[in-house]
């Protein structure tokens, strides 16, 4: 007779692929301030015109007239980041499936921290700041960087309980997917329709391939090139193609097998998490101060960014928290209190990866582009700061055992 597992070694094994993803997010923030701290010393030292040279040199193809080279800071941006975008695609598609954004009940209190989130940090950067030009820039303080949020909660240790790493990661994956559609409808050129039908014909090859069974991963690279170079042609940033891949990859297999999302998350991760996005703070983090504080409207946008990540974070995730409770749209999970949705916010308040990266699409002046990536620096950092220093003032201490009941009370909330 076939025996049936237990209930709890059901939960700890469809658990243990969330905490192997938290915790290489937490180890990767660490990894990533060495980048941004190295990168930005580097800037301010007297080997800054070196740190330009590097980022500014040309890789590629030249054959005579035809010239298909680029700068190694675009291959970074429009071409590695792909694939970081491509991971994100396939954490949103993997939650929304069978995560914890699968029903609306465990969706709607993240979802509304992640809007609150994001539309206050846009209105008080839109408040502080008066020119068109500077205007642009209002998307940059409403992201949240998962690495590094999640890192600062690893700090707390058993003063942050396991629900509110898993409550930070559901609220990072709506916020990612509020930024990516900010790029897309925001941060685009002129859309070109040929380019759109190209990228069109690639994602129905993939859908074509899935449904002929085709399990191969190489397989799916030509189809995936075609989409970028649609998403390019169109003026939408290619960035866009790797989450469109993420979101059609399946999530679940008819043979009980590994599923591909949740295959590629694992092979993929460890990749992105400590060799991309570390390559990407060092391309980008490598801000003058001098020409970054600026004077007047590019001093403002520093200001605005940082005002929108330490201020507008927190109260967005904590006013969209309290309407959508106390209209009895979303349940509060037992054991997450009040002072932990207040450290969540001021956590959620490190924007660094996609700020930095809507900064790169928000401006082509350099100086205000360097003002709007000092302002995500020391927003960053004082959220960070702020956060470790709220939660060790506020939290108490947790058993492991404690901790462990308060996430399965907490799922078990959720699905009343």
């Amino acid at each position: 007779m076939k025996t049936v597992p237990s209930p709890q070694r059901f939960v700890r094994r469809v658990r243990r692929p969330l905490e192997r993803f938290l915790r290489l997010e937490a180890a990767s923030g660490i990894l990533l301030f060495a980048a941004a701290a190295i990168a930005l010393v580097w800037a301010n030292s007297p080997l800054a015109p070196h740190y330009d040279a590097i980022w500014q040199t040309e890789i590629g193809l030249k054959v005579g007239s035809f010239d298909a080279t680029r700068s190694l800071a675009w291959c970074v941006n429009d071409i590695l980041m792909v694939l970081f975008f491509f991971v994100v695609g396939l954490e949103i598609r993997r939650e929304v499936a069978v995560g914890e954004l699968s029903t609306l009940r465990r969706a709607a209190l993240p979802a509304a921290a992640a809007l609150g989130g994001m539309l206050a940090p846009a209105a008080i950067y839109l408040a502080i700041v008066s020119t068109p030009e500077s205007r642009a820039g209002w998307g940059i303080p409403m992201a949240t960087d998962i690495a590094f949020a999640l890192g600062v909660l690893t700090l707390l240790g058993r003063r942050a309980p396991p629900a509110l790493r898993v409550l930070l990661l559901a609220l990072a994956v709506i916020d990612d997917l509020g930024a990516i559609l900010v790029i897309a409808l925001f941060y685009s050129s002129g859309i070109a329709p040929t380019g759109l039908a190209v990228a069109g014909l690639g994602l129905g090859a993939i859908v074509l391939m899935q449904r002929a069974g085709i399990r191969a991963p190489l397989a799916y690279v030509p189809p995936s090139a075609v989409i970028w170079g649609g998403i390019y042609s169109a003026g939408v940033h290619p960035t866009i193609a790797g989450v469109l891949v993420g979101l059609l990859t399946p999530v679940h297999t008819a043979d009980g097998s590994e599923p591909p999302a949740q295959r590629l998350i694992h092979a993929l991760h460890p990749w992105v998490a400590f060799g991309i996005m570390p390559m990407f703070a060092l391309a980008n983090s490598g801000v003058s101060i001098d020409g970054g504080l600026g004077q007047g409207e590019a001093s403002a946008v520093t200001l605005a960014v940082v005002c929108g990540l330490v201020l507008g974070k927190p109260a967005g995730v904590l006013a969209a928290c309290a309407l959508v409770l106390r209209l009895g749209l979303a349940v509060q999970p037992k054991g997450v209190t009040w002072v932990h949705l207040s450290v969540l916010g001021v956590v959620a308040g490190i924007g660094f990866t996609m700020s930095l990266f809507v900064a790169q699409l928000a401006f082509t002046d350099a100086t205000m582009l360097s003002a709007g990536k000092l302002g995500v620096l020391l927003g960053s950092v004082v959220a960070s700061v702020g956060g470790l220093a709220l939660g060790f003032a506020v939290l108490r201490n947790t058993t492991t055992a404690g901790a462990a009941r308060t996430v399965d009370e907490a799922e078990r909330s959720t699905e009343v």
